[in-house]
């Protein structure tokens, strides 16, 4: 029988064979082996009894009870107890062990985080902050008022953050804050004013909250106080939320900051997605419907990379497409002088709805309405006017046409849904209700483009100086913010209004930022002249840029990458435009001069492995 070292040197029994017995021959003996000295069997006994100390070694570093009695106070050996020198931890490996004893912690495995740090020799906190912590989640507030003096000392130390005195007073504050309101919560109202009065007012911090927290005197009862301070009452939930915002205040060689793997895998997984070229769904928070296991990473074939429709009903060269804010429905204007509304089934596949006819010159810009419910129709540079239809009913309701010299090759709703503004390269620039009457006008702007923003007030417009200006129909002000060095044939403007994609005569496709006024992106590949091409921002959050070209192809590029990451064939001419449907981000339509409109999406049939790679992972 072996012993665990802490008796009197044992009587040895090694390879005894069956039925020898005390006294019999010496072992090996019978078997024809050499006899075994006494020297031998004392070696054989201390390896057997080194063995044991490794496998006590291992067992005690896995058990999760407590331990031996007898070895609560027996200072901490390696699980090399045979006098190997223990292994000196790295900086890096110390964080990640108490990063994992933290999250352990937050399990509930307690037993399972002493052992860890027993082994590993590191320490999961200060037990300063330990018996803070204990404290604060026990109610016993002079008692965490008093460790957090201790700690005070802590932060100030050399080898910690320097924390100032307004942060302490914060601290303390927020501690005696959850002291006031639970002696409230409890009914002890002169405990609760003694609080406010002898301990947090001198304080002299957060004025305005002490009033704030004063009235709550006046609450009649629990549920009131807790709906009026925003509170979840006494106990483990807001005393744990208490917690988590003193740590924030606290060096991470003290007290870890709350939660910190979790938000350190959260951001490993935002960063995967952000690289990833295909990503197009939407991002969820959290880590509950990803696989830490795998990268992350989407295919090709989940991308709208893919024809899935072929419209031709248009007799002649298609020039403008666009789908409406909502998604449900795609509007098409053609050199044939129709505009064909395309309803967006449950299967997203397009079917014609109605076709607005009487566009003498052509269909070359089309602007929905905030609601969906109007759509406005202009033509190429030599139209003077501008139809505005009731899409629901087909009905023209306004016919616009200043004079018979205008053109009006362009137009952008006002975000009230009330107003647009209009015009054309001929000096035009008209701010208009929906029965067309004018109701403001800029005189001497020959206009390209047009784009309201979201304040409802600017007007940019791209006009024949290759640049894009400001304009506030309201106190008659006007500003350059972009400024190119070939014309600007086209451009639109992110849902925030913070960037804008210009279509560049012989340069290609720009990204600028309108609010620092800076060229962020020149994308590459793209075959623009000086045919107007219209490009588009798509997908989730904006993350992707669609345009056509001259050379028959649609490009798709990531927001962050000047290098396409599509190109789309099929078409057979020029490519006049593209969009990007805003409710299903798997959609993309481009409109051609050989007189077809295509749908892009994903691949109708993927490998069912690539298929579920993302989704299993983004589910």
């Amino acid at each position: 029988m072996q012993t665990n070292g802490t008796g009197p040197e044992p009587q040895t029994e090694l390879s005894r064979p069956n039925g020898a017995q005390n006294g019999d021959s010496t072992p090996g003996e019978e078997n024809g082996l050499p006899p075994v000295s006494n020297s031998d069997v004392a070696n054989s006994n201390s390896l057997s009894n080194n063995n044991t100390g490794l496998n006590t070694g291992l067992n005690t570093g896995l058990n999760t009870g407590p331990n031996p009695p007898g070895t609560e106070d027996r200072p901490h050996q390696d699980v090399s107890s045979a006098g190997k020198k223990k292994k000196c931890l790295s900086q890096c490996e110390e964080d990640v062990i108490r990063l994992i004893g933290q999250h352990l912690h937050d399990l509930g495995l307690n037993q399972t985080v002493d052992l860890l740090m027993q082994e590993s020799g590191c320490r999961l906190e200060h037990p300063s902050a330990t018996k803070f912590r204990n404290h604060v989640m026990e109610g016993e507030w002079d008692k965490a008022e008093s460790d957090l003096n201790e700690l005070k000392a802590l932060m100030h130390s050399p080898s910690a953050i320097v924390v100032s005195l307004e942060m302490f007073k914060r601290m303390t504050f927020l501690l005696l804050q959850q002291k006031y309101l639970e002696f409230l919560e409890d009914g002890k109202v002169l405990e609760a004013l003694q609080v406010l009065r002898a301990e947090l007012t001198p304080l002299k911090y957060n004025t305005e909250r002490i009033h704030v927290l004063s009235g709550y005197l006046m609450c009649s009862h629990a549920e009131d106080l807790r709906a009026k301070a925003d509170w979840e009452g006494k106990g483990a939930a807001s005393r744990t939320k208490l917690l988590d915002k003193l740590q924030t205040y606290l060096p991470p060689s003290v007290m870890l900051p709350p939660r910190r793997l979790q938000t350190l895998l959260k951001q490993a997984v935002e960063l995967q997605r952000e690289r990833c070229l295909y990503h197009n769904t939407k991002l969820v928070s959290g880590l509950d419907s990803v696989s830490l296991l795998l990268d992350h990473t989407c295919s090709r074939k989940q991308f709208p990379c893919y024809t899935q429709q072929i419209l031709t009903e248009h007799c002649n060269e298609v020039w403008f497409c666009k789908f409406s804010n909502d998604g449900t429905k795609l509007a098409t204007g053609s050199k044939d002088t129709t505009v064909i509304v395309w309803q967006v089934d449950l299967t997203h596949s397009l079917k014609m709805l109605k076709t607005l006819e009487g566009h003498a010159y052509g269909v070359s810009y089309l602007s929905w309405s905030p609601d969906d419910l109007y759509l406005i129709a202009c033509g190429p540079d030599d139209c003077s006017e501008l139809w505005l239809w009731n899409v629901q009913t087909g009905e023209l309701r306004t016919k616009m046409s200043q004079s018979h010299e205008d053109s009006l090759t362009s137009v952008s709703w006002n975000p009230d849904g009330k107003r647009f503004v209009t015009g054309g390269q001929r000096g035009q620039f008209y701010q208009c209700d929906l029965d067309g009457t004018l109701l403001d006008s800029w005189e001497g702007v020959r206009v390209q483009c047009l784009w309201c923003l979201s304040d409802g007030r600017t007007v940019l417009a791209s006009d024949t100086h290759q640049r894009i200006r400001g304009y506030n129909f309201e106190d008659l002000t006007d500003r350059n913010i972009v400024q190119e060095d070939h014309p600007i044939m086209s451009f639109t403007v992110s849902k925030n209004g913070r960037l804008a994609l210009l279509n560049v005569a012989t340069q290609g496709v720009h990204l600028w930022d309108l609010q620092d006024r800076v060229l962020l992106r020149r994308y590459q590949g793209v075959t623009q002249g000086f045919y107007t091409i219209h490009s588009c921002f798509g997908g989730h959050n904006e993350d992707f840029i669609a345009s056509g070209s001259e050379d028959h192809k649609v490009y798709v590029w990531h927001r962050r990458s000047e290098l396409p990451i599509a190109e789309l064939t099929g078409h057979t001419r020029t490519v006049n435009c593209v969009s990007w449907n805003p409710a299903v981000p798997g959609l993309l339509a481009s409109a051609s001069d050989d007189g077809t409109v295509r749908i892009w999406g994903p691949a109708p049939f993927m490998d069912l492995p690539e298929a579920e790679e993302c989704r299993s992972m983004d589910s």
